[in-house]
């Protein structure tokens, strides 16, 4: 396998959408002295390459004001929204009890475990649910349709000024 400036050349695919061309080589000498992303960028020579008409931010700007983008914003607050609610409220509900109900946190449930402890292993039990809910509902309900807009859009994005 060929080797690039000390790195495996097919360790990273470019034509991968979650690859980030800019973050490669972060901080790596360009030639001249300088970090590469301090070094002026290379100005193309010719006419701009046919299918230019737009800038990245107008591409950027007219997906997010698409159907699919939206679609998957609704789905993010769908869940989100109510989820962040349910928890808060139960997080909020364990320290007024705490604070306001002492004597009912200090009852014995069995031995020396009393409610405030069950519920306050119940807030990291929560806590991990929650986090499991999350992932499971991004990978069911919004990564492919995330990943396919990120295809798109770096199609469109391909050969325009940033």
């Amino acid at each position: 396998m060929e080797k690039q400036e000390g790195r495996d050349a097919a360790a990273v695919r470019l034509d991968d959408p979650w690859y980030d061309a800019l973050a490669d080589g972060w901080g790596d000498l360009d030639g001249t002295g300088l970090p590469a992303g301090l070094a002026a960028p290379a100005v193309p020579d010719g006419p701009p390459a046919p299918g230019r008409g737009h800038s990245a931010a107008d591409i950027y700007g007219e997906v997010q004001r698409g159907a699919a983008f939206q679609e998957v914003r609704r789905r993010y607050r769908r869940f989100v929204v109510p989820a962040s609610v349910a928890f808060f409220v139960w997080y909020f509900a364990y320290v007024v009890a705490a604070t306001a109900a002492p004597e009912f946190m200090a009852r014995p449930v069995a031995g020396a475990v009393n409610v405030a402890m069950v519920a306050g292993l119940g807030q990291f039990l929560s806590t991990f649910l929650l986090t499991w809910a999350y992932a499971r509902h991004a990978r069911l309900h919004r990564d492919r349709a995330a990943l396919e807009l990120r295809w798109e859009t770096q199609e469109m994005t391909r050969g325009t000024e940033r």
